[in-house]
């Protein structure tokens, strides 16, 4: 029987890069080299949009402009009962409406796995498509790998 990932040595490992490199974030500064804040988008719901769907909504972005995480994973974490509990369609309004670049989110998770974790190219696409991995599309995988280094 396989443990729950998040009992998982590699899952626990990854939680803890992610957390150092969002500290490094707060403290840190601003990295140029990321695209702009997406935080204004929130901004800009229309108001008749429930208070529950622009949580998740702003729950998403910080997935994805924190932790790089891709659409599948950050739906999964939004409507999680051990993230962050959201009905199914305020999940899927979130999903719907957020500027994210995937492919630029690819990259930066596979620069964690290749650089940080020293994983293979290889290893690090099968993680990025992985259903009980990053769960990124087979072309953002690619692009991630085709752009590492």
């Amino acid at each position: 029987m396989k443990k729950p990932i998040f009992k998982r040595k590699w899952f626990i490992a990854l939680i803890i890069i992610f957390g150092i490199c969002l500290i490094g974030g707060c403290v840190g500064g601003e990295d140029l080299s990321e695209p702009p804040d997406s935080a204004a988008a929130t901004e800009e719901v229309a108001e008749d949009v429930p208070q529950e769907y622009q949580n998740a909504l702003s729950k998403a972005y910080d997935y994805s402009d924190i932790m790089y995480m891709s659409k599948a994973g950050i739906y999964d974490q939004l409507t999680s009962e051990y993230g962050e509990g959201f009905p199914e369609d305020a999940a899927q309004y979130a999903i719907d409406n957020i500027d994210a670049d995937w492919n630029y989110n690819a990259l930066q998770t596979a620069k964690v796995y290749y650089e940080d974790m020293a994983m293979s190219k290889d290893a690090v696409y099968d993680q990025l498509i992985s259903d009980y991995g990053e769960k990124f599309t087979k072309e953002q995988a690619q692009y991630a790998i085709d752009n590492l280094e």
